[in-house]
């Protein structure tokens, strides 16, 4: 049986006289690219070379909002009410939509602390997703599998993708490990590996503590500032194509 992956990227989050990450070098080994709207990173300047990189690289493009924290990198979890949430998606969306030159966009996946209080928030998730819903209904909606992303993007009439993490150690409950925590990020490129093709061939991940947990898994996340990720990329993409898994932008096959 064909199976299909889409391979993301947070992307694009340099800001001002600050590089951050390979864009450039990790560009040709994905197939959607999740790029900083400036609000926890990222900048217009950036924002249109990133956008300009994806397309000229065949890549689908989506926004990546998160919360208004540069200092902090949008890691730091705030106080928001639900229609600050949606306005803040709709602000951010809008904007890297207006540097696309379809002015289109394929997804949308919250940064940082937004998506991780989604997870198990399911208002904030909904305010979130309202947003989304409101800047264009054909838009994806990105969210970590089994989370209330999936629930509420699913009860609004989104399109949702369920996201896996290639590089990111899971709780038995399926969340995020923390990245205060040892070992939250997997830098080991035959351990990713392992988790990659267990997740895309069986559908399961082995927790922090050991525990399998069930990981449906549309599209794949790969962190572009981890060092180390061009490389991460390219193994990664040639080892699902080896085992018979095609790479391909979410919006293909994403219902």
């Amino acid at each position: 049986m064909d199976r299909k992956v889409d391979v993301n990227c947070d992307i694009g989050e340099g800001f001002g006289a600050y590089r951050l990450g390979f864009d450039e070098e990790i560009m040709p080994y994905i197939s959607s690219a999740n790029i900083a709207c400036g609000f926890h990173a990222g900048d217009p300047v950036y924002m249109r070379r990133t956008v300009r990189l994806a397309e000229a690289a065949g890549v689908a493009i989506g926004a990546h909002p998160g919360l208004p924290d540069i200092m902090g990198f949008g890691r730091r979890e705030m106080t928001v009410s639900p229609d600050e949430a949606r306005d803040y998606v709709i602000y951010q969306i809008g904007a890297l939509q207006a540097f696309s030159r379809t002015k289109k966009l394929q997804h949308v996946k919250p940064h940082g602390a937004l998506y991780n209080m989604g997870a198990r928030n399911e208002e904030l998730a909904r305010a979130v997703a309202e947003g989304v819903r409101e800047a264009d209904p054909d838009l994806i909606l990105v969210g970590m599998a089994g989370s209330a992303w999936v629930k509420v993007g699913r009860e609004l009439g989104l399109r949702v993708a369920c996201e896996a993490f290639a590089d990111r150690a899971v709780n038995p409950d399926g969340t995020l490990v923390p990245r205060s925590h040892p070992g939250a990020v997997i830098n080991g490129v035959e351990e990713v590996m392992t988790r990659v093709l267990r997740i895309v061939t069986e559908g399961k991940v082995k927790a922090i503590n050991g525990e399998e947990v069930q990981m449906i898994g549309h599209t794949l996340c790969l962190h572009g500032d981890t060092p180390g990720a061009a490389e991460l990329a390219r193994t990664l993409r040639q080892r699902l194509e080896a085992a018979g898994v095609t790479i391909a932008p979410m919006g293909t096959f994403c219902q």
